[in-house]
């Protein structure tokens, strides 16, 4: 299991195609305007089936209200689009890093990193995959931090209903993994307020991160949840000012550091981010918990996701070997679902850990999104 420990946290199957470029670069003056409205596109090779890619710099809000510019890419399927609009599927990644040159829009292998993609292709959808803000674009990226994440998921969706060429209608879904299962709800909890043109049918998470304080008391003596805390603890203290220096030994800031810069991109990676976490098993953490001390403790429960509004269906999966994202903590959160009054489905896995979650679901999960476009009455679980 300890060996596997990092390719459970995260599934990531690309390396990166080369360092940034300008297409990234933009003046601050360029952020100003209409949230989810392109600045600029780039063609990209490898979609699937035929489809168009493009790289693309949009508009976007930070958590704190500021606009910024956010990266990401947009698939396209061959064809017309239908009267109305292609259906869209909002793509939320797990985690790829928390610095600029860890945005999956670099990765070599970007296409297989989308769970799904060909079949959501097949269908007919467009799929909009941000990298969220900080990656790509000038950092730091505001890990973990919902409302970013959420917002930059929503403008990509309005990317790809209105840039020449996507043929996007304004019915969507959200489909997202691990941090990407984090973001997706988030999604869901301010959908209708930030983006009323929208119309959000459904959300589906696989082994998301729900529940912060639980995620990181509950996994902190391993080394995955060692490196989960660490690029938390580096990228709050820049993005909500909240010092490390309350929490962690001064003997582990330079492994922290070192953690920050480093991306998961794909096996190779596992070994030196495994040396490099090594000096925080023998020094890390002051308190025993992050979540004992503020301001961590209000800015992990800022950023656990509440229920999301009962008339939006949920989709969850989740794997019953997953060590990162505990299944009790995917249970406990679709009991609040059910106890609100949400169509929920959760789709369990036996065997199944928390790198594989969104693979070994994506079939069932594109059949619910489908579903859901479909117009069809949402399933439950809730009672069973």
């Amino acid at each position: 299991m300890r060996r596997a420990w990092l390719a459970a946290v995260f599934l990531a199957l690309a390396a990166p195609a080369a360092a940034q470029s300008a297409f990234y670069d933009a003046l601050r003056i360029d952020a100003i305007g209409k949230p989810g409205t392109l600045v600029r596109s780039q063609a990209m090779q490898g979609a699937p089936l035929g489809a168009a890619a493009w790289r693309v710099l949009y508009r976007s809000t930070s958590f704190d209200g500021k606009p910024i510019l956010v990266s990401g890419v947009v698939i396209v399927p061959q064809g017309a689009p239908p009267p109305g609009g292609r259906p869209i599927v909002a793509w939320a990644h797990p985690t790829t890093g928390i610095v600029p040159h860890c945005a999956p829009s670099l990765a070599l292998f970007f296409f297989q990193q989308v769970q799904g993609l060909r079949t959501m292709v097949r269908d007919g959808y467009v799929v909009a995959a941000t990298d969220y803000p900080g990656l790509g674009t000038p950092g730091p990226h505001p890990y973990l931090v919902g409302l970013s994440e959420a917002r930059a998921v929503i403008d990509s969706v309005r990317v790809a209903r209105t840039m020449p060429g996507a043929g996007g209608g304004n019915r969507y879904v959200v489909w997202g993994h691990s941090q990407g299962g984090h973001a997706a709800l988030f999604t869901g909890l301010i959908a209708k307020s930030y983006a009323p043109e929208l119309t959000l049918l459904g959300v589906a998470a696989a082994a998301p991160a729900s529940a912060l304080g639980a995620l990181m008391d509950d996994d902190l003596d391993s080394p995955a949840g060692k490196n989960i805390t660490a690029m938390t603890l580096w990228s709050w203290q820049r993005v909500y000012d909240a010092p490390m220096s309350k929490v962690v030994d001064p003997r582990a800031m330079p492994a922290i550091d070192r953690l920050a810069q480093e991306c998961i991109e794909g096996p190779w990676d596992l070994g030196a981010r495994k040396r490099t976490e090594k000096p925080l098993e023998h020094h890390f953490l002051t308190v025993a918990h992050p979540d004992d001390v503020e301001p961590w403790r209000a800015l992990l429960a800022k950023n656990t996701t509440g229920p999301v509004p009962a008339d939006i269906p949920v989709f969850l999966a989740q794997g019953l070997d997953d060590e990162v994202i505990w299944p009790k903590v995917t249970r406990a959160y679709f009991d609040t679902l059910c106890k609100g009054g949400s169509k929920a489905r959760l789709f369990l896995m036996p065997g199944v850990g928390h790198g594989a979650a969104a693979m070994k679901s994506a079939l069932d999960a594109v059949a619910w999104m489908t579903a859901r476009f479909a117009g069809e009455t949402p399933p439950s679980d809730c009672g069973k």
